[in-house]
């Protein structure tokens, strides 16, 4: 294959996801205190309300919405709509936390040649939906090329330098 076509645009990573919202405050509280994640500076040249949080080697900006009370409102959890998964270390200890915060969830499994993935699906207070999953248990195999790694494996100089990323935003 081309280099041009492994890597046409010449990507590192995924930076952020952006967000619409009904209340910053309530989505900073979610995303903060549910997944873990640090309210970092954001540019005091924009001139709309929002915030900026990191985590887990990605950003999450969260944009205030000019109109609230018109966004339209997920309520049902369909596993198979627009979401962000998470890798989580123990889904027993996701799933406490989650009843523990009176969260609803809905719980998926995907099997694959004899490997189990648990899934936990739950919205966050605009019904943007969250994933967690002990995904790491399956290998990721390329169509193509490089040999099978699983999730952890492929990440894991990623999430080292991540961890370097949050200490040194935390000090400052």
């Amino acid at each position: 294959m081309k280099e041009s076509m492994e890597n046409p645009l010449h990507l590192k990573s995924l930076n952020h996801i952006s967000l619409l919202c009904r209340s910053v405050e309530e989505s900073i509280d979610f995303y903060q205190n549910v997944l873990g994640f640090v309210p970092i500076r954001r540019p005091g040249s924009f001139d709309f309300d929002g915030a900026w949080l990191f985590g887990y080697g990605i950003g999450i900006h969260l944009l205030q919405s000019e109109d609230p009370k018109n966004m339209p409102k997920k309520s049902n959890i369909n596993p198979k709509d627009n979401h962000i998964s998470f890798q989580c270390e123990s889904m027993g200890a996701v799933e406490k936390k989650l009843k523990d915060m009176e969260i609803k969830y809905v719980r998926a499994m995907v099997e694959e040649g004899g490997v189990h993935v648990d899934q936990l699906f739950f919205h966050d207070p605009d019904g943007f939906m969250i994933e967690i999953c002990n995904c790491d248990s399956l290998p990721v195999i390329p169509l193509a090329g490089e040999m099978a790694r699983t999730c952890s494996l492929v990440n894991l100089p990623t999430i080292q330098h991540n961890k370097q990323q949050i200490q040194q935003v935390v000090q400052q």
